[in-house]
């Protein structure tokens, strides 16, 4: 026999999903099922309020609560770096492998490194820039029209000044 039901109870899962689109049901059944959700009732919530990150992955935060789901999206460097580069929303069955060749500015990359801020595992912002920096650099976009390793040397040698928290 299950467990009682307790209504103060608060579950949280951690889901990973493209924006902007209903997922699988298949792939959410097993998580939420036996809590007792609707699968299809979350893919839609889900892709209503990450309707904004259209065809980008991002990782949702399911919080269950009394058989209520609340759904926030926990970006990740990656998605922040692609939205920041305000590229059209592709279609992931037709285009693949793109080419990120656009540019953010050293701003954008700051602004970035404050939402990741609580995530990272760096001291202080300057250590989180450098992160985002080598995120940027990983996806194949540039910094100030300039490459992210040239800017982030420069934010290691002190040519760039970051501001504190």
């Amino acid at each position: 026999m299950p467990p009682k039901f307790d209504p103060n109870e608060v579950k949280i899962i951690h889901l990973r999903v493209t924006g902007g689109e209903v997922g699988a049901q298949s792939a959410l059944a097993p998580k939420i099922g036996p809590l007792g959700l609707s699968p299809k009732k979350i893919g839609e919530d889900i892709a209503k309020n990450t309707g904004d990150w259209k065809g980008i992955r991002v990782t949702v935060r399911l919080t269950i609560q009394n058989r209520q789901a609340a759904v926030s999206v926990v970006p990740s460097a990656s998605s922040l770096v692609i939205k920041a580069l305000k590229e059209p929303p592709r279609d992931r069955k037709k285009e693949k492998n793109i080419k990120h060749s656009k540019s953010v500015s050293l701003d954008e990359v700051i602004d970035m490194a404050r939402v990741m801020r609580e995530r990272s595992m760096a001291k202080e912002l300057r250590g989180t820039v450098l992160e985002i920096l080598g995120t940027a650099f990983s996806v194949g976009c540039q910094v100030d029209g300039r490459s992210p390793k040239d800017v982030s040397d420069d934010v290691k040698a002190g040519e760039i000044d970051i501001p504190e928290e």
